[in-house]
This record gives structure tokens, sequence and C-alpha cells, in this order.
């Protein structure tokens, strides 16, 4: 919980607006009522709505695709949380059985089955398995914000035309120096 918290916190002063200089007023050219402004996109917006309620920001973003994604992540760690606390519960309980010697307790089926060594054993896997869990539950959340930020902040990027990429084989011909012919990628930008 308090990692969670932290995140939220790092998250929230790391999209602090800075404030900048206001322009003139003069320079601003004055808008006609036929002209039409586009609305801008705030990546601040996106992250705090996506540190709110994950998948929010995405939505922002107009990449609503994403949201069954993020849901499923959390779905499924959920899912694993509570699976690994069940059985952690139970091996502890076992083994707190197993060492005062009731043999005929709620866990009896465990303890007459294994040593007290193989349930601390076992207590102690469920264990890292919850913590692991837990802490891939957080990083999917910070992603989560992430993903939303990076998203608005390329929310009005222009990919031209012009702007190209080729990949090709090619051929390397022998040479004086080289007796030799190779073969390899090429790479073609244009931009």
């Amino acid at each position: 919980m308090r990692l969670l918290l932290l995140a939220v916190a790092l998250s929230w002063l790391a999209v602090l607006p800075f404030k900048t200089a206001k322009a003139q007023t003069d320079s601003i050219p004055k808008e006609t009522p036929d002209s039409i402004r586009e609305k801008e996109h705030s990546p601040t917006k996106a992250t705090i709505m996506s540190a709110c309620l994950p998948g929010l920001g995405q939505i922002y973003n107009r990449k609503a695709w994403k949201v069954p994604i993020i849901y499923a992540g959390f779905g499924v760690m959920a899912y694993l949380i509570v699976f690994n606390t069940n059985y952690y519960l139970d091996y502890k309980c076992a083994y707190i059985e197993s060492e005062n010697g009731d043999k005929n307790g709620n866990y009896a089926y465990l303890v007459n089955r294994y040593s007290a060594s193989e349930l601390a054993s076992a207590r102690e896997y469920y264990r890292r398995n919850l913590e692991m869990t837990c802490l891939v539950a957080a990083l999917w959340y910070v992603l989560n914000i992430l993903d939303a930020t990076v998203d608005a902040h390329l929310f009005t990027f222009n990919i031209d035309k012009s702007l190209s990429m080729k990949v090709e084989p090619s051929v390397f011909m022998p040479t004086v120096a080289s007796k030799q012919m190779g073969g390899g990628i090429k790479l073609s930008l244009h931009f």
C-alpha cells in the first residue's frame, strides 16, 4: 500500500506543470468568429486521469483499445494475489499447528502429509510469490500512467508522408582489397 501511495505521489510530482512566461497580449492575433480553435491536448490531464482511474488517461488520449489490456493485467494480478494469499495462509496455519503438535486441527490434511520444515518452506514460497505479485501489480499501475503520459505527449505528433524508412536485403560485391562477396540488410531513412 505504501509503495502504491509513493508511486502516485511521484507521478503527481513528475507532471506538475512548469510556469512559463506569458506571451504579450499584443502578439496574440485577434480571433474572428469564423476561426475555430483547436482544443489543446494536455499530458498532465492524461497523467492525472490515469493515476486516479487506470485506463481513463488512455480514453482521454483516444486509445480506448488499451483499456481491456490494462484491466486484464489488473485482473491477472488480483487473481495471483488471492491465490498466493490463500496458500500462504494455509501453510502458515498448518506450520503453526505442526509446531504445536496438533495433528487433528483445521489443517490436519497438510500437517499429516508434510513435515514442519516442508510446511515452512511452502509458506515462504507463497509469501515470496505474493510479494513479487504485489510488486508487479504496482509496476503495472505505474506503466499504465506512463503509457497515458507518453501517448498524450505524442498526441499531436505529425507523421508526414515524406518521412519513411525502407528495409531491404543487400549484396556486397567483392572489391580489390576483399575477394569475398557479402550480404546484409540496408536501411534507408528519408525525411
